[in-house]
């Protein structure tokens, strides 16, 4: 996680173009997302110290934060928080754990953390609902299901509208099918240096991931090809990245109750 300073440049840097894309429509969902770039080397010390955070938050019922959290095996935290509105992004919750805390023990655990990683930062992605394949209802924590595999499909802005116009008959293909395989979509947003969009796909573990993947390759049959040329064309790069949720190293007030 980053120090109490970086949040705050973090947010005078987001308000303005976070506002222009609040504009786009009620089916926009905004996520805050902090990544650390963690060293492989200092896992278990990164671990300890993320781990002491949720707790401490925990321990002293801190409201005004929440995030879920997800490992991956490129050794990458991430903390995704979701924001309705540039209010909702500030370090309040933090500035009442200090005062719990007491300074120098706040210090002490974030300067424990920042030894263990790289580097970090902090963007906005948002949910695209029209591209979402969710046909129960969405979550992004389905019960009992903590694997993930992460897609992220790189374009170039000129392509941008058109790679989710190809992606929604993606979703069309897979609602006419009937499919059990479901999938969330996110958009780059503020923040993030390419554009792409991110498919996250959950499953019990990699093992059912597999035996789903193949059922569902199956079940689209020679029709999916097609629609997913017509994708690719538009793909300049795509990194597939697999991981965790870490209810663990996650924080939200309701956990108290």
């Amino acid at each position: 996680m980053k120090t109490i300073k970086f949040f705050t440049a973090v947010l005078c840097c987001m308000v303005m173009p976070f506002l222009l894309s609040a504009q786009e429509g009620e089916q926009a969902k905004h996520f805050w997302v902090h990544e650390d770039v963690v060293k492989p080397s200092m896992l278990q010390e990164y671990e300890k110290s993320a781990k002491q955070l949720a707790e401490k938050c925990k321990e002293y019922e801190i409201e005004g934060v929440s995030w879920i959290t997800s490992s991956t095996d490129d050794f990458r935290y991430l903390y995704v928080t979701p924001i309705n509105s540039m209010a909702d992004i500030n370090s309040k919750g933090f500035d009442k754990l200090r005062d719990k805390m007491g300074a120098e023990a706040f210090g002490n655990m974030f300067s424990a953390m920042d030894k263990c990683y790289s580097r970090h930062g902090s963007y906005v992605i948002s949910l695209d609902e029209n591209l979402t394949y969710m046909p129960e209802g969405f979550t992004q924590t389905p019960e009992g299901q903590n694997y993930r595999k992460f897609y992220y499909l790189y374009t170039t802005p000129e392509n941008f509208a058109t790679l989710g116009e190809k992606m929604a008959k993606v979703k069309e293909l897979y609602a006419n099918k009937g499919s059990k395989s479901h999938y969330r979509v996110y958009r780059s947003g503020f923040g993030t240096m390419s554009d792409y969009y991110l498919v996250a796909v959950a499953a019990e573990d990699a093992i059912a991931f597999e035996k789903r993947s193949s059922e569902n390759d199956a079940l689209l049959g020679e029709d999916a090809g097609p629609v997913f040329a017509e994708v690719m064309e538009y793909v300049t790069k795509m990194d597939v990245v697999s991981g965790t949720m870490r209810p663990d190293l996650a924080y939200t007030p309701s956990m108290n109750n």
